[in-house]
C-alpha cells in the first residue's frame, strides 16, 4: 500500500460501520420481538373483549325476554339505553 495512513483511516471507518450494523441489527430484533409480544396480548385481550360483549348480548336478551312478560317500565328504560349508542359529546 503506498499510503498507510489512508489505509489506517479507512479501515477504522469500516470497523464503526460494521459494529454500527451490528447494533443496528439487534436493535431491531429487539423491538419487532417487543412488537410481536405486544401483538400477541392485544390479540388476547380483543377475545376476551369480544367474549364479554357476547354474554352482555345474551343477558340483554334475556331481559327483553323477561320485560315482554313482565312488562316494567323501569326495565323498558334500561334496554332502550342499553340498545341504543351513546351520543358523542358536542364539542
Amino acid at each position: 500500500m503506498k499510503n498507510d495512513t489512508t489505509t489506517t483511516l479507512l479501515n477504522f471507518v469500516l470497523t464503526v460501520l460494521v459494529i454500527l450494523t451490528v447494533v443496528f441489527a439487534c436493535f431491531f430484533i429487539w423491538r419487532s420481538h417487543n412488537a410481536r409480544q405486544l401483538q400477541a396480548r392485544v390479540q388476547v385481550e380483543a377475545q376476551g373483549i369480544q367474549f364479554a360483549s357476547l354474554k352482555l348480548q345474551a343477558i340483554l336478551n334475556d331481559v327483553v325476554a323477561y320485560n315482554s312478560t313482565a312488562k316494567s317500565l323501569e326495565l323498558q328504560q334500561i334496554i332502550q339505553s342499553a340498545q341504543t349508542p351513546a351520543q358523542p359529546a358536542a364539542k
